[in-house]
């Protein structure tokens, strides 16, 4: 399945493609900013706009305080912030210098920041959490700073953007069966020839103004939303959080033409009474989780605005997307991406994909690499099916991955921890269709009294990120297994709750 030329508007030459010119994100991106160096940029919630030229140099100058205190090609460089233009240009400074940014997501609990820094081994952790330092120093990093500036002593001029395409620029950590988290390795060829097939097939151009709700630690705000942006030279608004109002307000304000986002935040959206101002945007974009249909056709409904619905992953950057031209079906992710190929295998149809935004593997997983991949084609984990249009369509999971808000959840890792407590006997977590939030996480356990919804809320809070948290909790007599004593999940449902 390479129809990827569904994607191309009508003059353009397929033979004219260059997904992999030998170039790095940064280079593209001073490039840019060399050439307009008074054109703005980013936008930051407290410091207003942010030109190119006074993003240039800033990055310099963290990349000169980051090699000061030891910072070297393939180092780690773990980044945990909120969104702002000093987070920006702290990426954009680790990778000029030829670092490997290690993105954390900033609702990471003690065990879960110390198996990142334990693993990743990163030679300096840029965070603005208080209550990291503690988890962070324990890990004995060389160095910590506690604020996205860099607030270090200024080192002599190096030498920037030596780095070529095959260099590691990121490294995703992402959940596996296990529960335990392990690092995606991207490539700079690999993040921006993604970026390069996305400009192409949204028709992405420096005219447009993204407003950014999104973290910046994962692939859809990170490498889709802010990597993009500063490749084509657009304009993007940082917000730290999302909020309906702020996001509707920073479209008039700032005339944006572009919005990122999770289906949970479209659908609050669409319940605001100012859904309708969406329909100014030329492009409204939904990852990260499956957008119902029922969901897509009712903000169509109301503003009019057709939501591209996309599909990728921490390993792949994007895949697949919705035509920007023709029909964007509901309950599709469309066809795949300039230069990616994709492919059905196996009973129940596993998706495989190939092309220059695949990883090469996970960071010191041998074995994983080894099943992950098939023959060259990377193994999702997913399940697709294509209708008689060519439209891809993604079934189910052939991991127990749970999507909750855009986040992913992995069961055993929870389970591991609802273990723990001292009433309960075991346990399995499933995921819940939720309209609000797509899945949510649910806990069926086998208990020696009552169990509350918040009480086992309260304790995987305590111990993990506030999105894994199950949002109920069903006491039954047993779990269901089979002759092997293997837990069988799909039966969860059919116990009689205590």
């Amino acid at each position: 399945m390479s129809n990827w030329h569904r994607h191309l508007p009508k003059e353009l030459d397929p033979s004219e493609i260059e997904l992999t010119s030998g170039e790095t994100l940064p280079t593209v991106w001073v490039s840019n900013w060399k050439n307009e160096p008074e054109r703005t940029v980013i936008h930051d919630p407290s410091l207003g706009w942010i030109t190119a030229g006074d993003l240039l140099d800033r990055s310099e100058v963290i990349a000169r305080r980051l090699a000061n205190v030891g910072v070297e090609l393939g180092d780690r460089v773990l980044l945990s912030a909120t969104s702002s233009a000093e987070l920006v240009a702290a990426h954009a400074a680790a990778l000029r210098l030829g670092a490997v940014v290690v993105p954390t997501n900033g609702a990471y609990r003690a065990d879960e920041v110390t198996h990142v820094i334990s693993d990743a081994r990163p030679k300096i952790a840029i965070v603005d959490r208080p209550e990291w330092s503690d988890w962070i120093q324990s890990c004995d990093p060389t160095v910590l700073v506690t604020n996205p500036s860099v607030d270090l002593e200024d080192g002599p001029r190096v030498q920037l953007d030596q780095i070529g395409a095959r260099a590691s620029a990121l490294i995703g950590y992402t959940s596996g069966t296990t529960g335990r988290p392990k690092g995606a390795v991207l490539s700079h060829g690999n993040l921006l020839s993604s970026v390069r097939a996305l400009e192409i097939a949204w028709r992405w151009q420096a005219e447009d103004t993204l407003i950014l709700a999104l973290p910046l630690f994962h692939m859809h705000g990170l490498g889709v939303g802010l990597h993009g942006s500063l490749a084509v030279g657009a304009r993007a608004v940082l917000l730290p959080e999302f909020e309906v109002n702020e996001v509707l307000d920073s479209i008039q304000k700032y005339e944006a033409t572009m919005f990122f986002g999770v289906p949970t935040m479209y659908n609050r959206l669409v319940q605001s009474p100012r859904a309708p101002e969406i329909s100014q945007l030329r492009l409204c974009v939904s990852g990260s989780a499956p957008l119902a249909a029922e969901l897509h056709q009712r903000i169509q409904a109301v503003s009019g605005q057709r939501v591209l619905e996309r599909y990728g992953m921490t390993e792949t950057a994007m895949l697949v997307s919705n035509p920007y031209e023709g029909e964007r079906r509901p309950g599709s992710v469309g066809f795949p991406l300039p230069g990616v190929e994709v492919r059905l295998k196996g009973e129940p149809p596993e998706i495989l994909v190939k092309g220059p935004n695949v990883f090469e593997g996970y960071w010191e997983r041998p074995e994983a690499n080894s099943q992950a991949f098939d023959d060259g084609w990377f193994r999702t984990g997913d399940l697709g099916a294509l209708d008689a249009d060519g439209y891809l369509s993604i079934v189910g999971r052939a991991k127990e991955l749970i999507i909750s808000g855009g986040f992913n959840v992995y069961p055993r890792e929870v389970e591991d921890v609802i273990s723990q407590h001292e009433a309960i006997q075991e346990c399995a977590v499933v995921g819940e269709p939720d309209d609000e939030w797509g899945e949510a996480v649910v806990a069926f356990v086998v208990a020696d009294r009552d169990i509350a919804d918040d009480e086992i809320k309260n304790f995987v809070g305590d111990r993990l990120s506030h999105y894994k948290r199950p949002r109920r909790t069903y006491r039954i007599g047993a779990l269901p297994r089979n002759a092997l004593g293997k837990v069988q999940k799909h039966r969860l449902q059919e116990q009689p709750i205590i």
